[in-house]
């Protein structure tokens, strides 16, 4: 239709900032992609672009057209897919990142009941506790854990993890129980990457500063400490679960617990997710919220 002309080689320009990269990305040449922009700013009678030999940029004009275009070429794509997606069979390849332990622990058996469930997809899974550029290493999303940094994100919310302070019965008992933060200097602390813990306090966050006999950057190293009674450690509740469901850690400082924090996928951009990304997507949102605190564990 007339009016969708020149329309897509406009997209492309603008994301790519370059009309020798609209056209490679479209697979068509540049002049042809130079005329389609040439006469979609003569049919809208408004320049769309500031040109020079170094860069391309957009109007004010262009920028407004751009969002609305983006828009609608992504409404037109995903009611392209929904047709398709009813008779497709889910496969190809899906790439994700999430953190080492929390991925080893948690979300590689999930990935593999999932597998079980879709065998023409194919996973390639990266764990690493840094985080990577989502576009430049090619991945379809992130598992990421907590706070996030940049809240304007394209994310989903899957589940949440709470941090929780405990200790072995054995060092409970021999240098006792704090019941109230302004204890807690008073013991020894497992640390990880921080000086301080976070609590809550009459509904407002607080920070202890904390200080003992062990660094490491390992939640697994330091639940070891812990479970041997070398002191107190607040780790994520992933970490600690099976060793609170066996007595080998024991809480305390419940009435103080930080808010849950969330669980997110990331996403690189806004665009529609294959129908293989939506399914995994949902099938973490689904299980992660069932793994929860260890039997005989208050919530």
């Amino acid at each position: 239709m007339a009016s969708w002309q020149g329309v897509s080689e406009f997209l492309a320009v603008v994301e790519t900032a370059s009309f020798t990269k609209a056209a490679k990305r479209l697979g068509i040449s540049t002049a042809h992609v130079s005329r389609q922009v040439a006469l979609l700013e003569e049919r809208l009678n408004t320049r769309l672009f500031y040109r020079t030999t170094r860069r391309v940029s957009t109007t004010e004009e262009g920028d407004v057209y751009y969002q609305h275009c983006r828009m609608v070429a992504d409404a037109l794509k995903e009611a392209e897919s929904a047709v398709t997606q009813l008779q497709e069979t889910p496969n190809g390849h899906i790439k994700l990142t999430a953190p080492v332990t929390y991925g080893e622990k948690v979300v590689m058996p999930l990935l593999l009941n999932f597998m079980a469930m879709y065998p023409d997809i194919q996973i390639d899974v990266d764990l690493t506790n840094t985080p990577l550029d989502l576009i430049d290493s090619g991945c379809d999303f992130a598992l990421r854990l907590g706070r996030l940094a940049d809240s304007s994100m394209v994310c989903k919310r899957l589940a949440t993890r709470k941090l929780i302070v405990c200790g072995a019965p054995s060092f409970l008992s021999k240098f006792g129980t704090p019941h109230t933060l302004s204890e807690l200097p008073q013991f020894n602390c497992l640390l990880g990457q921080h000086d301080y813990w976070r609590f809550r306090e009459n509904g407002k966050e607080r920070t202890v500063r904390v200080k003992g006999s062990l660094r490491c950057n390992s939640g697994v190293g330091l639940v070891d400490a812990a479970t041997r009674g070398l002191g107190l450690v607040q780790l994520p509740d992933y970490y600690l679960n099976d060793a609170l469901a066996s007595g080998e850690l024991v809480r305390v400082l419940n009435a103080y617990q930080d808010m849950e924090e969330g669980i997110w996928a990331l996403f690189p951009h806004r665009r529609l997710q294959p129908l293989r990304v939506k399914l995994l997507v949902e099938f973490l949102a689904e299980h992660l919220i069932k793994i929860g605190p260890p039997n005989g564990d208050p919530v």
